[in-house]
């Protein structure tokens, strides 16, 4: 099993999360991952820098440490080709360290480029063109293709690694786990369901299974559930809430009526590991072998530290 630790892009600058990475690689963290957002979920996190500068600066500064985007969407803000691109470089940057996790995309950050978001069937119907057209820039020399949605016109990546980079592709269901099984790698989810490493697998899935864990760490258990609430309450949302909505505040106003109780069904909070080891322990159970700690606590360092002394080694005994 390996162990990653969430770096909160919407909620620190650049300078930080490379600071964290640091300091996650220190503190025994087998791989970290990042989200590739435009926005913040919430105008209170205040912070969404381009990821892949962020990436190719952690690499520059780790040896160890292995690299995820959790998740890139390679279809609207983005054409595949320039993910093709920056995922090949990434790959050679951090001397095969990388994996690059792809998603369907969320409105909140396809939308900035003027040209819609497309339905949900619109939105799987791109992934799969855009799985395609990595595969086969992937494959060396100039490619060209024509979708549905997507097209590439004499297209050549340059410079590829010798091996490609792992794709984890985002599935929430039987069709999205089917896809991540025939077009990706491996498998990235968000929630303990059972179902859907298990349609991976009958799907003929064999890869990693992402999977990321949702904690708050404070000294305090009162404390970790108010920093939850201020900065991470979008997540109780649920994902047909989360992908839909345009900019931060929208958020802000559906998440106003989310209380104490709700983030305390969410997240574990406090500073008891038992209470996270118990978390994670779900999502071990459900199938998924790469577990992600996504803390939304107030204290960055201090949850390093506690990793590092408290919840490492307890992690690790659940695979």
């Amino acid at each position: 099993m390996q162990i990653g630790y969430k770096l909160a892009s919407e909620a620190f600058g650049p300078q930080e999360l490379i600071r964290q990475a640091v300091r996650a690689e220190q503190a025994g963290f087998d791989f970290v991952e990042m989200s590739d957002h435009y926005h913040p979920w919430l105008e209170v996190q205040g912070h969404s820098p381009f990821t892949w500068s962020v990436l190719g600066a952690i690499a520059a500064k780790t040896s160890t440490l292995r690299l995820a985007t959790g998740v890139t969407c390679p279809t609207v803000r983005y054409h595949p080709a320039i993910i093709a691109q920056a995922a090949a470089t990434m790959a050679l940057v951090s001397d095969g360290r990388f994996t690059l996790g792809v998603g369907a995309g969320e409105r909140l950050n396809e939308h900035v480029v003027g040209q819609g978001f497309p339905s949900v069937r619109g939105r799987h119907e791109r992934l799969r063109e855009a799985l395609e057209i990595i595969r086969l820039l992937w494959q060396g020399g100039y490619q060209s293709y024509e979708g549905r949605h997507l097209q590439l016109e004499d297209a050549r990546v340059f410079d590829l690694p010798e091996t490609v980079p792992v794709i984890a592709v985002a599935a929430s269901g039987r069709a999205s786990a089917a896809m991540a099984a025939e077009l990706g790698d491996g498998l990235f989810a968000t929630e303990p369901k059972s179902s859907i490493a298990d349609h991976y697998r009958q799907a003929g899935g064999r890869g990693p299974r992402y999977a990321e864990v949702p904690i708050a760490w404070a000294t305090d258990e009162e404390q970790a559930v108010r920093a939850a609430r201020e900065t991470s309450r979008w997540a109780i949302t649920g994902w047909k809430v989360m992908s839909e909505l345009p900019n931060p505040v929208n958020f802000d106003a559906a998440t106003s009526w989310v209380e104490d109780h709700h983030v305390r069904r969410q997240f574990s909070v406090g500073p008891d590991p038992d209470v996270h080891v118990a978390k994670a322990r779900a999502y071990v159970e459900a199938g998924y072998d790469h577990i992600v700690m996504q803390n939304a606590g107030p204290d960055p360092d201090g949850f390093l530290e506690f990793f590092a002394g408290d919840l490492n080694a307890r992690l690790r005994a659940l695979g």
